[in-house]
This record gives C-alpha cells, sequence and structure tokens, in this order.
C-alpha cells in the first residue's frame, strides 16, 4: 500500500468515513455523471490520494450573503472537509481562511502568478461602479479578471455569480462571470445557493478527466439542469388538474399545486426535486414553497412578484397550459 493511500485511509477514518463508504461515494458521482463507474471511481480516487499533486483553488466572493459557502461547508455525507478541503489546497477563501492581511494577500498573488488553480467565484460583479464591491482597494472586477487568466477551470457557483442574481435588480446592476469574463470557458452552478453535490461532483469530473462536463446552453452541467422541476415534482398531479392552493392555512391544501403562490416549476430546469437539500431531506416545494427559478439566468428579477401567480413568467405559464403546450403527466 502506497503512502499516499495510508495517507487517505487516515484521513478518511478519521472523519468516520470507510474506505468502503468513500468508494461508493465516487461510484455514485460517476452514475449522476453518467461515466463508466470503475473508470471514473477508480480516477477520482487517485485524484484524491494524489495530495502532492491536489490543485490549488481560489474562492473569491463579490456581491453576495456567502450563502454558496455556508451551503458546501454544511455538507454532512460526506462532510465537505473531508473529501474536498483535505484533498484540494484551498490556498484562498475570505470566509473560511484563517489568515488575514497581509499573509492572505501574498498567499492569493504567488498562487496567481503559478498558475493552473481553480477558480471559484461566489457573488455578482458590480457593472455601474467598481466602487460598490472593493476588496483591499481593488475593484472587485479585476481581481476576477486577473485570477481567471491563469486559471486552469473557472467555476461560478450561486444565482448571483452566474447570471447576476438578487444584485442584479439592485443599483450595483450586477453581472455574473458569463457577461464579466466574455470569451472565457465558464461553468456555471445556479440555484440560490449552489448544491453542494454540484459543486462537489464538477470538481471531482474535472480532476478525474481534466475536463469541463458536458455543459447545457447557458454553461452549466448537464447532468445537474436538464430535467424541468415540474417533471419530476410530487404536486404534479394538481397542477395537471387545476387543483391550486390558495389558502396555506387549510391544511386540506397542504399538498395542493403552488402556481397560484407564484410556483416556476415548469420554466425551472434542476434536478432540486430529485436530489433535494439538506442532506437529502427536503426542498423548497415539498416544504410548502413555491420554485423562484433561481436555477435560472432571469432569477430574480424576471421572477417577481414570488408569492403570487401575478408576474409575466406565471401567466406564460398558465397560457401555456391551456393551450396545451404543457401536457400533462401520463398516469402508470
Amino acid at each position: 500500500m502506497g503512502e499516499a493511500q495510508k495517507n487517505l485511509d487516515r484521513e478518511l477514518e478519521f472523519h468516520g468515513i470507510s474506505r468502503r463508504e468513500f468508494i461508493k461515494y465516487c461510484a455514485a458521482t460517476a452514475a449522476v455523471l453518467g461515466l463508466s463507474e470503475l473508470e471514473l471511481t477508480t480516477k477520482i480516487a487517485h485524484a484524491l490520494e494524489a495530495a502532492a499533486k491536489k490543485p490549488p483553488v481560489i474562492w473569491l466572493e463579490g456581491q453576495d450573503c456567502a450563502g454558496c459557502t455556508i451551503s458546501f461547508t454544511g455538507a454532512l455525507n460526506p462532510p465537505a472537509a473531508s473529501i474536498i478541503l483535505d484533498k484540494l489546497s484551498i490556498r484562498y477563501h475570505e470566509t473560511i481562511m484563517a489568515a488575514a492581511g497581509h499573509l492572505s494577500e501574498s498567499v492569493y498573488h504567488d498562487t496567481v502568478k503559478q498558475g493552473g488553480y481553480v477558480l471559484i467565484v461566489e457573488g455578482s460583479i458590480p457593472s455601474t461602479d467598481d466602487r460598490f464591491c472593493m476588496m483591499g482597494g481593488r475593484p472587485f472586477r479585476e481581481i476576477v479578471e486577473e485570477a481567471a487568466k491563469k486559471a486552469a477551470a473557472i467555476i461560478a457557483v450561486g444565482a448571483c455569480a452566474t447570471y447576476g442574481g438578487i444584485p442584479a435588480a439592485g443599483p450595483t446592476k450586477g453581472i455574473g462571470l458569463d457577461k464579466a469574463l466574455p470569451g472565457k470557458a465558464v461553468i456555471n452552478l445556479s440555484t440560490c445557493p449552489v448544491h453542494t453535490d454540484h459543486l462537489v461532483g464538477t470538481i471531482l469530473y474535472f480532476l478525474s478527466t481534466g475536463k469541463v462536463p458536458p455543459l447545457d446552453e447557458i454553461g452549466r452541467p448537464k447532468a445537474y439542469f436538464e430535467q424541468s422541476i415540474h417533471d419530476n415534482c410530487r404536486r404534479r398531479s394538481y397542477f395537471d388538474e387545476d387543483t391550486f392552493l390558495k389558502d396555506w392555512n387549510d391544511p386540506t391544501q397542504r399538498d395542493w399545486c403552488l402556481y397560484e403562490k407564484g410556483c416556476k416549476g415548469p420554466d425551472t430546469y434542476s434536478d432540486c426535486a430529485i436530489r433535494r437539500w439538506n442532506d437529502g431531506i427536503n426542498f423548497c416545494i415539498d416544504c410548502g414553497a413555491g420554485c423562484q427559478a433561481c436555477a435560472s439566468p432571469d432569477f430574480y428579477a424576471g421572477m417577481t412578484p414570488l408569492y403570487t401567480a401575478e408576474s409575466e413568467r406565471s401567466q406564460n405559464i398558465m397560457a401555456r397550459k391551456k393551450a396545451g403546450l404543457i401536457p400533462k403527466k401520463e398516469k402508470v
């Protein structure tokens, strides 16, 4: 058994993860990505065991609430620390790093100079005035452009970093990396916040193959964003029968379709309804809140008002339903 293998086994044991559980996680990741289980499992294991070759990571935060960081660090199975933080070299992350001041900035500049790192960006970039988001006296836009030049892969996490999100609707007119870095290949992991599985799976894919995963027309990994929320919603039959929840306080309506409460599930493509959140416990619709299409490029401004069916998007959904353009789900 090689030294790297021994180190991996010790680390997994320290965090309460057996080697068998780790390999099962690798296999599950392979299945989700639609790749050869044996090939990807082996490559992932080797990539994470090769501590000496682990790629550095720079994680930048702009106009954000740190929700994506909280989502990521709150992962339970497997713990983010045991799979990613210990197996990748996260050189710079403003929220979780221990270093501060000149020390942290020198690490950032040394890493950028070296190149070959994975760049993760959380939060949008102001487009009206750089002064809305400054870091150490420098515009956040300038820092992102600098860090992107020598990055081996660029990943935008969350609705704000991908397409602008909530800041896009405010005075800063925030934009995502798709507009801030024209001509650059960016992997977009939308949803607000980013789903831990989406981020971990994307990084593991890149480490094991050296390539960007297959993306859809707006830069999102197809493995996670091909099916609509509506396709897998357990309230789907109520939508088909025009049975819409009108009063949250009426227990008889508890499971009815949330369209009239602003749900945009038919227009939202993400695997939330299957993957779920909080270690697979729940997701927005199942806990009584309509889908607000946070995985879509026109979230947030294009989805308001959020909790009624008065928005243009909601009206469009109903018009298509009445025209038969949203077919009923076949009964089995």
